[in-house]
């Protein structure tokens, strides 16, 4: 059973980490102070100002900021600055006992998908495909906080995942199944497959979004889940949305769902807001959920969370 970790409250103490690519410090300050606006105490990690090229100094210290985060016991949640690159890099140098006899909330997207998907297979912790430090800021649309409040702040049990207003989720492959949900960034976890990290689909509940990336480039990662039996092995598939994805070849990203994943006859819902675009859905990894296209829903069914 998947371990919850204790609910996040107003006056609580939030740990920043970078963990991939560097933030500026502007940045990072600048949202820092947002959090305490917002009634939290925040404290930083030491290297959270690290900036070595494309990444946020070596992976043994971006890993020993996240360890000492979770040794320390006034810590409730874990929000790294941004994604990037370079996630990956620190996985070996984690103490997943350590990390499953102090769980905290632990929150992102983009290639902190690598690391949410590893706590919850390597140390039982459910996790959140929600925001990172970046999107704390007076623009950010109340609809994604309200997700993310929804899951790390409340036990409400079943919850409804919904789009914002006149976006409709999208059922392709009608079907209901439950299980487990695990994925994100498909160029991040795709990164995984071959090492001891890789994502494990069999019987689960799969997501999938990205961004950035021409269709053949995101048709050449899909096919690589395929070959590798994600598909095969997975119960549904959620797709996000492909945030500026260019066309190829005259050839769209729905062409392509159409094209690979519909043929593959799992239950398939689309147009998921998450990660890299607008709206964010906060989407708990590792968590029980019901994917019903019959219906157009999809539903958590345990709380998150605990008290």
């Amino acid at each position: 059973m998947p371990i919850r970790p204790p609910i996040l409250q107003r006056g609580d103490t939030i740990g920043i980490v970078t963990l991939g690519s560097p933030l500026g410090a502007n940045i990072i300050n600048e949202r820092v102070q947002t959090l305490r606006t917002m009634g939290f105490n925040v404290i930083l990690g030491k290297n959270v100002y690290a900036y070595t090229g494309f990444l946020a100094g070596p992976p043994e210290q971006r890993a020993a900021d996240l360890m000492d985060m979770f040794r320390n016991k006034a810590v409730k949640m874990i929000l790294p600055s941004r994604g990037g690159v370079g996630v990956g890099g620190i996985l070996p140098y984690l103490d997943f006992e350590v990390i499953r006899q102090n769980p905290k909330i632990v929150t992102g997207y983009s290639d902190i998908t690598v690391l949410l998907n590893v706590l919850y297979q390597y140390a039982d912790l459910i996790t959140f495909h929600s925001l990172l430090l970046i999107d704390f800021r007076r623009e950010t649309p109340a609809y994604n906080f309200n997700q993310f409040f929804a899951a790390t702040s409340t036990l409400t049990a079943p919850r409804q995942i919904q789009n914002p207003p006149g976006i409709p989720l999208i059922s392709r492959v009608q079907g209901n199944v439950t299980g487990r949900v695990v994925g994100g960034n498909l160029t991040s976890f795709v990164g995984t497959l071959g090492t001891p990290y890789e994502i494990d689909t069999r019987g689960k509940i799969i997501l999938i979004e990205e961004t950035h990336e021409p269709v053949n480039t995101v048709y050449r990662f899909v096919s690589h889940l395929l070959l590798a039996g994600k598909f095969r092995d997975c119960a549904g598939i959620i797709i996000g949305q492909c945030t500026d994805c260019q066309i190829a070849y005259g050839t769209t990203f729905d062409d392509m769902v159409n094209a690979v994943l519909v043929p593959l006859g799992k239950p398939l819902m689309t147009n998921l807001q998450t990660a890299h675009g607008l709206y964010k859905a906060a989407i708990p990894i590792g968590a029980n959920v019901n994917l019903n296209t019959y219906n157009n829903t999809l539903t958590v069914l345990e709380p998150t969370v605990s008290a």
